[in-house]
């Protein structure tokens, strides 16, 4: 009798072993789901420098101040990065904020999450939320330079002249990317901007070797397009009218010829904080915050009610983008052509 008794206690014991281990392999996703929903943090990748102090203040701290959320900044977005994290299931990342050809190459490598439209108020965006990006400024690029060192007639306006090594010599900068930077090139080489796409490669290749041995250096960091003209590495840069305003005196620049391409914020696929990083993208685009965070950064607001709030001193560095001579950067032709033309600059470059 005592054996049966004990050998049915056995039995009690690992059913009740088996059925505790089951209901907690079960419950584990459920409570891993519910400790993410309830977390009150997300991991914010975007640029360093007078940006990313703009955007703290503008954006990022009035989000965290209402909702509770705690938001931990990385500087400069890789987008190798995000593809590694994603294809390996190790995001580390929430919210990305990508350039326009960033955010379409993005989409067509599956690496955001959909956004469900309910997030934005479309009658008030002029750049529509994309299915998996929110649309946050549109900015333009512009040649500038330090008007004390360089007087006026002696530095170019253009990108023809930014080009021109003879009548303008001087250390030029350019981005370490082949967007934007291809571009400038076939523009000084006298390519219409609304003909621009599908770029000439070899053109911009062949129109890249004249100035090659000026450029002193390849951009990757957007702070240095202004910190190289301002210790005296640089004579000319092509930078962005808001770190040009940032840096004050005697920084200037042109409005003559700009390159204008929109901006998104993203969420990465997978992302650990997801729910988090919706809120923030619906927060980024509403008019009161547009309002706020464009007028320090200087950059065209995608709201329109919160264009109308910006004071006319930032309005005065926000030009027009449909100058025959200004250009757009085609995103989605990027999204579709990056790897192997980036490929092809990256190599070009440690020639």
């Amino acid at each position: 009798m005592k054996e049966h008794s004990i050998l049915n206690s056995t039995r009690a014991s690992r059913r009740q072993f088996l059925t505790t281990a089951a209901t907690a392999a079960v419950a584990a996703p459920l409570v891993l789901r519910q400790a993410r929903a309830a977390s009150k943090e997300l991991v914010f990748v975007t640029w360093g420098g007078t940006y990313r102090t703009a955007l703290e203040e503008g954006l990022v701290k009035p989000f965290s101040a209402e909702t509770g959320i705690s938001v931990k900044i990385i500087d400069t977005p890789d987008l190798a990065k995000i593809k590694a994290q994603v294809q390996t299931g190790n995001v580390q990342w929430d919210v990305f904020d990508a350039i326009n050809w960033q955010a379409f190459f993005g989409s067509n490598h599956g690496l955001w999450e959909p956004l469900d439209p309910a997030l934005f108020d479309a009658t008030d965006l002029t750049i529509p939320a994309r299915p998996d990006a929110a649309p946050l400024y549109n900015a333009m690029g512009v040649v500038a330079w330090d008007s004390k060192r360089t007087p006026d007639g002696k530095h170019p306006k253009n990108f023809v002249e930014y080009f021109d090594i003879a009548n303008f010599p001087g250390r030029r900068t350019l981005r370490n990317r082949a967007s934007e930077t291809l571009e400038m090139a076939l523009l000084a080489d006298g390519v219409p901007a609304a003909k621009l796409y599908p770029l000439d490669i070899d053109r911009a290749f062949k129109k890249l070797e004249t100035i090659r041995p000026s450029v002193v250096k390849w951009v990757t960091a957007t702070p240095e397009t202004i910190s190289l003209v301002q210790t005296g590495e640089a004579d000319f840069t092509y930078s962005y009218p808001s770190r040009v305003k940032a840096a004050g005196d005697p920084m200037s620049c042109s409005f003559d010829q700009t390159l204008s391409q929109e901006e998104y914020l993203t969420v990465l696929k997978g992302a650990p904080n997801k729910e988090n990083a919706f809120k923030f993208l619906s927060w980024a685009v509403r008019p009161d915050i547009q309002a706020a965070t464009m007028e320090k950064l200087v950059l065209a607001p995608v709201s329109k009610k919160g264009f109308d709030m910006l004071s006319s001193e930032a309005r005065k560095w926000i030009h027009p983008v449909d100058s025959p001579s200004n250009a757009l950067i085609n995103g989605a032709w990027w999204g579709e052509n990056l790897e192997a033309i980036d490929r092809r600059f990256k190599e070009w470059v440690l020639l």
